[in-house]
């Protein structure tokens, strides 16, 4: 039986309704850190930093409109299921810890386009941390494709 899965990353997990929920509301934090920071900054520059707090990080209507999309697409893709969200929560994950390291190595330079602050950074990385922990486990498959659960194939009852 071939399968497309690894054998390390769960198909099917029981949690999995936790884990969407996990990456629902990482996908709400996103649209409400979105939505207030373009309230926000709305009359600031478009990049740069800003004298404005957004939920008490620092952000620019650059990083506003940027994490209001991603967590859009979250919020569609949890809904949609289907491993959609799971190919979403990994990339958008790694894509916000790509956008918090760059956050982290020029928040105290001009090239700061993001208006980033160390509570942003810290932020984006637990948020991304979180997509990319929900992508892990929120995998389903047909009940012949997954295999069977890792007590059985170790001889142990469930």
């Amino acid at each position: 039986m071939e399968t497309d899965t690894m054998a390390h990353n769960p198909v099917n997990h029981p949690l999995r309704p936790m884990y969407r929920v996990v990456g629902f509301l990482a996908g709400a934090y996103l649209v409400v850190f979105g939505i207030v920071g373009l309230a926000r900054t709305s009359g600031d520059d478009f990049t740069g930093k800003s004298e404005h707090l957004v939920l008490g990080q620092g952000a620019n209507l650059l990083l506003s409109i940027i994490m209001l999309a991603v967590g859009v697409i979250v919020l569609i893709a949890t809904a949609v299921g289907r491993n959609l969200d799971t190919a979403a929560d990994k990339y958008l994950g790694w894509g916000l810890l790509v956008l918090g390291s760059f956050g982290l190595a020029f928040s105290r330079t001009d090239a700061n386009v993001f208006g980033h602050t160390i509570a942003t950074v810290i932020a984006t990385y637990i948020v991304g941390l979180a997509l990319i922990t929900v992508s892990l486990y929120s995998k389903v498959a047909p009940a012949a494709q997954a295999g069977a659960p890792r007590q059985v194939r170790e001889g142990r009852t469930a």
